[in-house]
C-alpha cells in the first residue's frame, strides 16, 4: 500500500508531458509482462491489440471510431517507443516553456487523429494500397504535430545535437524528408500518418497566431465527456475560479498579437527578453 501511495504520489507531481509518457510506457511495459506469465501457463495473450490499433479497412475502422485515438498509445517495439518519447519529451518541453499545457495536448492527441485520418484516406484512394492489410500503431504522428508545431513557431531556435547547434526547423525538414522518401520502401501507412500529424501541427500553429484555437475543441468534448459521470456539484465549484482568472488577467491581447505577427516575420530569436517573459506569461494566463 506504501508503494502504492509513492507512486500516485509522484505521479501526481509530474507535468501534463511526463504523465502521458509515463502512461505509454506503462501501456508498452505491461503487454510485455502479462505476455509472459500466459506462456508460463501455456495460454496465449495474442489479439487484444486488436481493438485498439487503427485497421486501414474504413469498415472496421467506423465499427471501432475510438482506435483513431487509442492506436497513439501502443508501440511495436522498444526503439519504437524510446525514439517517439525522446522526441516528444524534447520539443514538447519547448512547448511547454511558452504554452499552456492545454495547448500541448490539444496539439498531440489531434495530432493522432490527423494522422488516422490521412492514413485511413491514404489506403482507401491511392492504387499501390488497394490490395494491401494495414493497421497503425504509435504516438508518431502526435509527436510530429508537436514538432512541426514548435519548429513553425521558433523556426531558428537551436538545437544542441552532439557538438554542434542545429536551428528547429532543419531538424523538422529533416524527419519530413525521411518520411516522405520512405513511403515506397517500407512502413508506409506509419511515414503517411506522420505526415498527416505534421500538417495538423503546422495548420495549428499559423491559426494560433492568427488567434484562432482551432484545436481546443478536443479538450472540450473530452471534458464534455467527463461531465457526464460527474456530479453537479463538483461542475460548479470548478466554474468559480476560472472566472476569476478572467477578470485578474493583464495580458494586453493587442501586445501578444504584435509580439505574434514579429515572430512570424523575423522569427522567435528576434524578440528581445522582455518580449520572450511577455509571451510566456501570456502563454500561461
Amino acid at each position: 500500500m506504501d508503494l502504492w501511495q509513492t507512486v500516485r504520489s509522484r505521479y501526481a507531481r509530474l507535468n501534463v508531458l511526463e504523465k502521458l509518457i509515463a502512461v505509454m510506457a506503462m501501456l508498452f511495459v505491461v503487454p510485455l509482462l502479462l505476455n509472459v506469465f500466459f506462456f508460463l501457463f501455456n495460454s496465449s495473450f495474442s489479439g487484444w491489440l486488436t481493438f485498439f490499433e487503427l485497421s486501414a479497412d474504413i469498415n472496421t475502422a467506423i465499427t471501432r471510431p475510438w482506435t483513431l485515438i487509442t492506436y497513439g498509445f501502443f508501440h511495436g517495439s522498444l526503439g519504437h517507443i524510446f525514439w517517439n518519447m525522446l522526441l516528444l519529451y524534447i520539443a514538447g518541453g519547448l512547448m511547454l516553456n511558452l504554452f499552456q499545457e492545454r495547448l500541448v495536448l490539444n496539439t498531440f492527441f489531434v495530432g493522432v487523429i490527423a494522422g488516422g485520418l490521412v492514413y485511413l484516406l491514404s489506403y482507401n484512394i491511392f492504387p499501390a494500397f488497394q490490395s494491401t492489410s494495414s493497421i497503425l500503431i504509435g504516438s508518431s504522428a502526435g509527436v510530429m504535430a508537436v514538432l512541426i508545431f514548435m519548429a513553425s513557431y521558433m523556426p531558428n531556435s537551436p538545437i544542441r545535437v552532439f557538438m554542434f547547434s542545429v536551428p528547429l526547423k532543419y531538424i523538422a525538414l529533416l524527419f519530413l524528408f525521411l518520411d516522405v522518401v520512405q513511403i515506397p520502401t517500407s512502413n508506409a501507412g506509419g511515414h503517411i500518418a506522420h505526415l498527416g500529424g505534421a500538417l495538423w501541427g503546422y495548420l495549428y500553429q499559423r491559426e494560433f497566431l492568427k488567434g484562432n484555437d482551432i484545436g481546443g475543441w478536443f479538450l472540450r468534448m473530452v471534458e464534455a465527456f467527463k461531465s457526464l459521470f460527474s456530479k453537479s456539484k463538483s461542475t460548479q465549484k470548478q466554474t468559480k475560479p476560472k472566472r476569476k482568472t478572467n477578470s485578474s488577467s493583464s495580458i494586453d491581447q493587442k501586445k501578444v498579437d504584435a509580439i505574434l505577427d514579429k515572430i512570424a516575420a523575423s522569427g522567435y530569436e528576434s524578440l528581445t527578453k522582455a518580449e520572450k517573459e511577455y509571451l510566456f506569461r501570456a502563454g500561461k494566463q
